[in-house]
């Protein structure tokens, strides 16, 4: 019986995510849903992320995942909380639904030396304050400086993120990052489209300035998540299978995916529509 780690984005983000816990757990059955007929979720309302989440969330049930994660900043910070305390106990007290801000602001802090921590993320993300938030819990003498990056996804998602286009969005938004904090010694890519704009971000940014990206974070946060409950990790099959689905065309997805997953990738097609009729 097929119980995969199910994992969702509104997109392709989330392979990066992907890839770093397939590293870690590699025994494990994933299946993977990019919902990219209706993204980026950057820049929806709180109530449509909440319930494009809760769609996939429930499909990804159907599947008989008994574990999801929302390898998604905007549905983390926009959907997690309110799943996991309203919808759970009602449609599925027996699975779980994790995200990636939690895992990422337990240990943040830690490396900062200033205690001037910089956040880039989506409009979305920003507007949630769900970082500081968090961070504020672990490390409440800490300051939390945020930069909404509206065209980094745009420009990932185009195959534009090694073009000179790339470096004049990456320098304006990190200046202005700076500006907001000049003690700023960690910066966080809070969005997981970002990792393949690093090598831009490197050039641009402060030579003693950390940066952080959360695949490995939340890879590490889930190893330890399936020792403290196994309960949960008894209901993981093991059989090393990796399926992809996509909302929108699969071709295209297929193309963009290698460049997030590093390895081929051969999706199928969700139509979330004919599931409600």
């Amino acid at each position: 019986m097929q119980n995969p780690i199910g994992v969702f984005d509104s997109g392709y983000g989330g392979l990066t995510v992907l890839k770093e816990i397939i590293r870690k757990l590699p025994k494990y059955d994933y299946i993977y849903l990019g919902d990219n007929a209706r993204s980026p979720y950057g820049n929806r309302s709180f109530e449509t992320v909440y319930n494009y989440t809760l769609e996939c969330v429930n499909w990804f049930f159907e599947q008989g995942c008994s574990l999801v994660i929302l390898a998604c900043n905007t549905a983390s910070a926009k959907a997690l909380r309110t799943i996991q305390e309203k919808d759970l106990p009602v449609i599925a007290p027996g699975k779980r639904v994790l995200g990636v801000i939690r895992p990422t602001t337990e240990i943040i802090g830690k490396f900062s030396e200033t205690g001037s921590v910089g956040i880039l993320a989506t409009n979305g993300t920003v507007a949630s304050n769900s970082y500081p938030v968090e961070i504020a819990k672990f490390f409440p003498d800490h300051k939390v400086y945020q930069e909404a990056c509206p065209m980094w996804v745009p420009l990932v998602e185009n195959n534009e993120h090694d073009t000179h286009g790339a470096d004049f969005f990456v320098k304006k938004n990190l200046h202005s990052l700076f500006a907001k904090g000049s003690k700023i010694d960690v910066v966080l890519l809070a969005c997981t489209h970002y990792p393949l704009l690093r090598k831009k971000i490197e050039e641009h940014l402060p030579v003693a300035v950390k940066l952080l990206s959360q695949g490995e974070i939340v890879a590490n946060s889930l190893v330890d998540y399936l020792k403290r409950h196994s309960e949960i990790e008894a209901l993981c099959s093991k059989n090393r299978s990796r399926v992809f689905y996509t909302t929108d065309a699969t071709e295209d997805f297929d193309n963009h995916a290698t460049g997030f997953f590093g390895e081929v990738v051969q999706s199928q097609h969700l139509d979330l529509d004919a599931r409600k009729a």
